[in-house]
């Protein structure tokens, strides 16, 4: 199902959309011997295609990635400084450098992001009260992103997904750390993350391998 987002923000944003997605009953697991191998079979295959189809010097200019570079610039996010996740990873695998391995469900989606170029976020089903709403934020809000030290403090102009009770994303590039996935995690909640110029086809392609790649790894049901 696609997010409710704000009337303000879609006549602001036509085409902003981010398709919400849950699989239940999943097992994440921080190194599991069992699915290695796999993993590292389809990670081979996930390198040589974006190896085949990007290059450095025209990454920028890929039509995808665009659509995300001029979203980011029209949100004050400077994207050459702060990167769409999608082409972030797809940049370490082009410099050779390794996809962080957290655990097999942020790996699993990992995958999935990169091979459809589309953002993907996940959030602890059972961490979240009520259903995802996307808006502006109100000035004065505070939100704590995974990894962050303390809170900082938004200005009214970002744009946020939130449930009943709090944000959980600073859209489309920062996730909170109330909500994260863990190997405690059973119930997951995917955002796949669209923006203007990014067509629907393209959204459910990224739907399609977040369903592929979580199931072979980390099991689960729609």
């Amino acid at each position: 199902m696609w997010i409710r987002v704000d009337k303000e923000l879609e006549e602001k944003f036509p085409g902003l959309r981010a398709y919400v997605l849950e699989i239940s009953n999943v097992d994440v697991n921080r190194n599991d011997a069992k699915t290695v191998n796999d993993f590292n079979t389809l990670l081979k295959e996930v390198t040589e295609y974006v190896k085949s189809r990007y290059t450095l010097d025209k990454i920028k200019n890929e039509q995808i990635f665009r659509a995300y570079r001029d979203f980011f610039w029209k949100i004050g996010i400077d994207p050459t400084k702060t990167r769409p996740a999608s082409e972030a990873l797809v940049r370490r695998i082009l410099l050779g450098k390794p996809i962080p391995h957290i655990n097999t469900l942020v790996d699993a989606y990992n995958l999935a992001s990169i091979v459809s170029g589309v953002p993907i976020a996940a959030f602890d089903k059972d961490k979240i009260s009520g259903e995802l709403f996307m808006r502006k934020a109100f000035s004065g809000e505070k939100f704590l992103g995974i990894g962050m030290e303390k809170p900082i403090t938004l200005n009214g102009g970002e744009i946020v997904v939130s449930d009943n009770e709090k944000l959980v994303a600073v859209y489309p590039y920062r996730d909170a750390e109330v909500t994260k996935v863990s190997e405690e995690t059973r119930n997951v909640i995917f955002l796949v993350c669209g923006v203007p110029g990014v067509g629907e086809d393209v959204l459910d392609n990224a739907v399609d391998k977040v369903k592929e790649y979580v199931s072979r790894f980390c099991g689960g049901y729609v």
